[in-house]
């Protein structure tokens, strides 16, 4: 407990105010704001309150009651609970160490100990760089002690302890939203944070935190790096219903002996094989490529393409086709129209031989009845 020359000159109270043994500390980030909070007794709702650092004389009194905000304190007396709250704004590494907060009466001020700790609002020194592909899962590890076992997990993204935990995506007690999934594998001392059907957006900085009950909480950095599907063997492909269409499937020679596939989707993660059906075809196998070709093309060939020979889905593993089917321009015709079509003709060439008959028969007539007449 310390003791100050008196602020204002007020009437002795019969109460005396009691302090807390030893000092509190109190927990900050550079640019940002803390909570100084100091209880008083019953007795004291109508003494000025104020907060002092360094010798505490008057000089160094930064905000009492009667001023209510000052720079960058601002005060706030609860007289029910008897709790009088000191905020500190735009906390700056010099701003940490000892404070007191204290309430005037008459003779010697009676003050609680403070003592502030602020920390840079970044992290970490080291980061864990992972990587992931495009429409694909990751799986990020974050490593804990073993007197956190019990304490709240939590996933944010960027790099502010600060504010980790209010915007965090996802927390052990809330361990499933959209595409993010915590598991907590106490006995390890690890949590894992799962991210489906990954996105280019999703690249950047992530927290991994544990929360304190006093003190700062404890955290882990990670780098994503989420990189696109083999955009550089992009291709766009063309056909017509009813004919063929051939995929040329390069892979890399450590594969050759692998698994050779073609599937259909918006992602090679989860798209359909087609290698199951008839009208897909496996041929031309060498040891840095292979074909697959589509016979009798249908409207709903068209799509998205996946092709390649391994086990893992890794960017440069496979091969994507954009395939559109033209199915009017070139549609073949149906059979019966050949059939309706070669009778047309037939009629037509009968037709035409009758009236070329009749044209002959005409002409006959004519000149016979010219040579009567001479």
């Amino acid at each position: 407990m310390k003791t100050t020359t008196p602020l204002v000159s007020e009437e002795l109270t019969a109460a005396p105010l009691s302090s807390a043994a030893g000092s509190i500390r109190v927990f900050g980030y550079e640019g940002g704001d803390v909570n100084v909070s100091c209880p008083y007794d019953r007795g004291f709702e109508g003494h000025q309150k104020y907060l002092c650092n360094h010798d505490c004389r008057y000089a160094d009194v930064l905000i009492t009651t009667s001023q209510g905000s000052s720079g960058k304190y601002s005060i706030h007396d609860d007289k029910t609970t008897r709790i009088f709250t000191v905020t500190i704004s735009d906390l700056r590494l010099d701003d940490a160490g000892k404070y007191w907060c204290g309430v005037t009466r008459i003779g010697r001020d009676i003050s609680i100990e403070r003592e502030l700790e602020v920390k840079p609002d970044r992290c970490c020194d080291t980061v864990n760089h992972i990587q992931g592909t495009e429409d694909g899962s990751v799986t990020i590890s974050c490593p804990y002690d073993s007197q956190s076992v019990n304490k709240l997990k939590f996933f944010c993204r960027g790099n502010r302890p600060s504010t980790c935990l209010q915007q965090a995506v996802i927390t052990s007690s809330n361990t499933q939203d959209g595409r993010f999934r915590l598991s907590d594998d106490r006995k390890s001392g690890i949590f894992t944070v799962t991210i489906s059907s990954l996105t280019l957006k999703n690249s950047g900085s992530y927290l991994c935190g544990v929360q304190r009950n006093s003190g700062f909480d404890v955290f882990t950095a990670v780098q994503l790096e989420v990189k696109e599907w083999c955009c550089a063997k992009s291709k766009n492909m063309s056909g017509v219903m009813e004919r063929s269409v051939t995929f040329q499937c390069p892979y890399a020679p450590q594969h050759h002996n692998d698994t050779m596939f073609l599937c259909k989707g918006d992602g090679a993660s989860n798209c359909t094989d087609m290698m199951g059906q008839s009208r897909f075809v496996l041929s031309n196998v060498s040891s840095s490529s292979f074909s697959v070709t589509v016979t009798k093309l249908e409207a709903g060939d068209a799509g998205t393409y996946w092709c390649g020979s391994g086990p893992e889905a890794n960017v440069g593993n496979f091969t994507r086709f954009h395939l559109s089917v033209d199915a009017t321009l070139h549609q073949l015709p149906h059979p019966a129209f050949y059939a309706l079509f070669a009778l047309a003709a037939g009629l037509l060439l009968m037709v035409t031989l009758v009236l070329v008959k009749v044209y002959k028969n005409k002409c006959h007539k004519t000149l016979r009845e010219r040579k009567v007449s001479r």
